[in-house]
């Protein structure tokens, strides 16, 4: 929904009065309250509830069928199974799911939420799952560029990090903030903006499908220090520990690797290194191949043609490295 954004993020903006209350008095409950979703009692397995939304391939969305699918989705039934917990996995809308965490309505939040300390004020986050940055996409052959968004109609997913670059970097430009992603690529490629800031990866998923053929990724990717997801739960829950716990054996096993290559490819040391320098991050997951240079991969040409995905949807986005 890094799960800030990837990610994608939630509430980068300044969070309301109403917000801060509502985690108050959400973080307000008795451990006994707490207990009945966070612990089985008779030896039965624990259920959790986990809340993600379902417009954000590849992470999480919907197939044909409305069935929850992507990498989030893999990744957290797995987690899921390590912690031998039955985990009931439903779709929410983006702006609910912070709100809803706090009122109880799930025990988790996991959509591609970045981690920002304004999130920490509300939100106690998971060990990082996933890094990634955001990019600017445009029509092919226009020359528009970061530097020019001056007065220009840029679109974005509000409460994101890619919105939240733009509204303090480029304040002057005309900026349309959309309640999906979905529905900002739909204004772009019907050409009522003349550009999007996004996410890398869903950016890089959706310019391989027919809609956005007639575009591009303009400039280099933009780097922010707020790009680690994480698993959102509400203060003090335990539950964090044994997400903790689980994420790690995942990775030690390889079933991790494994869920993260099929959408992503295989790692890479030089990438990692990179990503792992800013920011705190402890793990990332890019393109395993040394005779590209991440950094200087114009548009991700070559990138794409190195990770050939296996999961067949419409197409996958092939690096991620920040």
């Amino acid at each position: 929904m890094t799960l800030s954004i990837t990610h994608k993020a939630l509430w980068l903006a300044p969070l309301s009065a109403a917000m801060l209350m509502l985690a108050s008095c959400s973080n307000s409950s008795t451990p006994e309250d707490d207990a009945t979703t966070d612990t089985a009692t008779d030896g039965a397995p624990m259920t959790i509830k986990i809340a993600t939304e379902s417009s954000y391939k590849p992470f999480s969305y919907t197939d044909a069928d409305g069935n929850l699918i992507g990498y989030e989705i893999e990744l957290v039934e797995a987690l899921c199974a390590q912690m031998k917990a039955d985990c009931d996995i439903i779709s929410q809308d983006w702006d609910g799911l912070i709100p809803g965490l706090n009122a109880q309505k799930f025990d988790a939040i996991m959509a591609g939420i970045s981690i920002t300390p304004e999130r920490q004020e509300v939100v106690e986050f998971s060990d990082p799952y996933f890094h990634t940055a955001i990019i600017l996409i445009g029509k092919k052959g226009d020359n528009v560029s970061v530097d020019s968004l001056k007065g220009q109609p840029i679109a974005s997913q509000r409460a994101t990090v890619a919105a939240q670059y733009l509204q303090d970097s480029h304040p002057d430009a005309d900026i349309k903030l959309y309640d999906t992603q979905d529905n900002a690529y739909l204004d772009m490629s019907s050409g009522r903006v003349r550009a999007m800031m996004s996410d890398k990866v869903t950016g890089l998923d959706w310019l391989k499908t027919a809609a956005g053929k007639d575009y591009e990724i303009k400039g280099q990717e933009i780097s922010t220090d707020q790009d680690a997801m994480g698993i959102g739960f509400r203060k003090g829950d335990p539950l964090v520990a044994k997400f903790n716990k689980a994420l790690a054996e995942i990775k030690a096993d390889g079933t991790y690797d494994q869920i993260s290559s099929s959408y992503f490819g295989t790692s890479s040391t030089a990438a990692a290194q990179k990503a792992g320098a800013s920011g705190g991050v402890k793990d990332v997951i890019v393109i395993e191949d040394n005779s590209i240079d991440v950094d200087d991969a114009d548009n991700f040409d070559d990138i794409d043609s190195v990770a050939n995905p296996t999961i067949e949807e419409e197409e996958r986005a092939a690096v991620l490295a920040n």
